[in-house]
Order: structure tokens, then sequence, then C-alpha cells
């Protein structure tokens, strides 16, 4: 049994080291987890860019989309969450209460008591161990889990958060329904885990927009079921969706990219009258110079969109299981701890679709480099 875990820890913005830390006690009411894999979020590189930076954040351990074994879990927590030493399990990033009307009426994630949040809990809170970018996670009282296949490779069974992620936004807040056509401003892993949820609703026509460097992108979103790719670069987004829908516009517009705010304004103006849109890509606290007036008048419905709920995360561990898309496409190989930087830059340089951590190497023994360098080439080749 080790006593000591390695945590790779940031100071700062684009400031990264590994530290250890003591193996911590586990109660009756808690649980430890093996860190297998933890996903590496679009969220991630913006904190690690300093874009989302908070008073009295620093030091802490990120990563908040863990994936692992349970290794040691006490005996009320066992019974609690209905799992034993040995269960591979993914941990939701939110820690509610269980106890409030929020948390008894289903909104947990509105809970007004809620404990932090997983990957963004400094290290001055014991027992430190806050972050998924760690060889172990402690699982707090409060802690959501949900159990996973043990013979899926980790870097598949960890996309339960991006894939969550689009059920979530399409088809829960978005309310994808037959037929609709869906446009989705952003590729990125979690745009293309929209297009997946779509598609599995039933949209009839999808629409993803991209850069020129994210044609690789754009190509996955076609093979996972989109009809049309968009290359902002050269095209006018408006006049491409007027165009494929005949002037009937997009019933449903998801806007997932980082920082950038035209999105947002194409977003109001590509949506039909009456039609929905889902925000959820955070801008840094960019302001928007929207018109107002245009939402009024088009009677749009604009919802916010604030993470995943179990429900989205409980069918997206069934798309995974079920082996019906391809999302192993989506993986740009795995980072050993000692890289965690490294999987964060390759993410923001976009070059890779989808990075995690896994601490043990991983199934692919920590090949992210050599993932990375396999897209290059894959890329040169197809020039």
């Amino acid at each position: 049994m080790m006593d000591s875990v390695r945590g790779a820890v940031q100071t700062g913005p684009l400031a990264y080291e590994i530290r250890s830390f003591d193996r911590p006690r586990i109660g009756p009411d808690e649980g430890l987890l093996r860190v297998e894999a933890c996903g590496v979020c679009g969220s991630d590189v913006e904190q690690y860019r300093g874009h989302l930076v908070r008073p009295g954040m620093f030091p802490l351990i990120p990563g908040h989309e863990p994936l692992g074994v349970i290794e040691e879990v006490g005996s009320r927590a066992a019974e609690r969450w209905g799992v034993s030493v040995g269960d591979r399990v993914a941990v939701e990033i939110l820690r509610p209460c269980r106890a409030c009307d929020f948390c008894l009426t289903g909104r947990y994630m509105s809970c007004p008591n809620r404990d932090g949040a997983y990957g963004m809990t400094p290290l001055s809170r014991e027992p430190a161990l806050w972050g998924g970018f760690a060889e172990y996670l402690y699982l707090h009282p409060w802690a959501i889990l949900h159990k996973v296949r043990r013979d899926l490779p980790p870097e598949l069974a960890v996309m339960f958060n991006p894939l969550g992620a689009g059920v979530r936004w399409a088809a829960m807040l978005g309310e994808v329904g037959l037929g609709d056509t869906v446009l989705i401003l952003g590729p990125g892993q979690r745009g293309l885990t929209s297009v997946i949820a779509a598609r599995a609703r039933g949209a009839g026509t999808i629409i993803v927009t991209g850069l020129s460097r994210d044609e690789r992108k754009l190509a996955l979103a076609r093979e996972f079921g989109a009809d049309h790719t968009i290359n902002v670069d050269s095209e006018d987004v408006v006049d491409r969706v007027t165009e494929i829908t005949d002037g009937a516009m997009a019933d449903l517009v998801l806007e997932l990219t980082p920082i950038a705010t035209q999105p947002i304004l194409d977003a109001v103006e590509a949506v039909r009258h009456s039609g929905r849109i889902v925000l959820a890509g955070l801008k840094g606290g960019r302001g928007v110079e929207l018109v107002t007036d245009r939402l009024i008048n088009k009677g749009i419905t604009v919802r916010g969109a604030f993470g995943v709920n179990a429900e989205a995360y409980i069918e997206a561990i069934r798309i995974i299981e079920s082996g019906k898309f391809p999302l192993e496409k989506m993986s740009s190989g795995t980072f050993e701890l000692a890289d965690t930087e490294a999987a964060i830059q390759a993410l923001a340089d976009g070059d890779a679709i989808h990075t995690c951590v896994c601490p043990d190497g991983g199934s692919d023994g920590g090949s992210g480099m050599a993932g990375i360098a396999a897209i290059n080439e894959e890329a040169a080749n197809a020039g």
C-alpha cells in the first residue's frame, strides 16, 4: 500500500508541478479512488491559460472528469453508493448535500450547500486530493458515482463526461425532436458528442461549424452523423444555414465555442423564430454586444448549460458501453501524470480532440505524444 500519492498541481496560470501527498485515512462514510484516467476538458485549458481564475483557487489539483477503481471504501459509504472494492466508477464533478429542497426535487446541480467541485478545490482543504490529475482521488461522503464496465479501455470509458455533456445539452436542454435541424457551433469534443446525441434523438439535419484547422474534427463530425459542415474562416455561418435550410433556419443552436463571442451573435441570427439556443461555451468574462430586441422579436428560448447531471451521465455510459458509435476515434492517446501539462497543451493547440491523463500510463502505455505525432502525420499525408 502506497503511503504517499503523487498529484499534478497547478500553482498558477501556465504553471504545473508534481507533488507528493499523504495517503488519506478513509472513514466509514468515505472512499478512495485509484484513478485510471481523467479527461482533459476545454475548461482545464482555459484555467491553464489563466482565463478562468478565481481569487484563492491556487494551488490545486485540477481534473474534474475522473474514472477509476474503488481502492478503499467505508462500510456506510459502500452501502450508500452501492459499490465494493474493485468496482470501476465515474465520478461527477459536484458534491451536493442530498438534503436540501433542490437536491430532494432532482435539482442537485443548484444545491446551495454543495461541498465544492472536483478539480476546483484548493490544496488548503484537507486531504488535498480533490482533482483527477493524481494517482488517487478522495471520495467525499457527498460524491456521486456511476458504475462503468471494467472491460472498456480507460481512454474510451473516460469519455463519459464529454458525451454526458452532449446528451444533456442537445437532448435534454435543447430538447431535440424528430426531424429537427440542429446547428452546433464548435467541433470540439463536446461538439462532436452533441452530434451523437442529436443523431440518437432523431434530428433531421445536423450542421457543425469549425475553423480551417479543424478539418479533421469536421470530418469526424460527418462520420458521427453531421449532414453539413461549415468552415467559418471562408464561409458565413448565417448565410450557409440559410442556404442549407432554404430559409427555415435551425430549430436548435448549440453554442459551444470557448472565449469567442461572435458565435453567440451567429446563434441568434441562425435560429428560427421560436427556436432554441443553448449556451455552453464559457467566454472568460467577456461581454457580448447583444441586441435583445432580436431575442424578443424572434421569440427565442435561451438556456445556459451548467454542467452535466446524473441522467445525462447514465445515458452517456450506456452509449459508450453499447459500442454503437466509434468514440475511440476521438481519442488522441493517453498522457502519464508527469506529462499532464503536455496533455492540456495538446488540447489547447488544437492538435488533439480528446486527451486524458492516466497516472499508471493507461492501456496504450502513455502514448499521448505519439498519438499527437500520428495525427500530425495523418494530416500531412491528407494534405
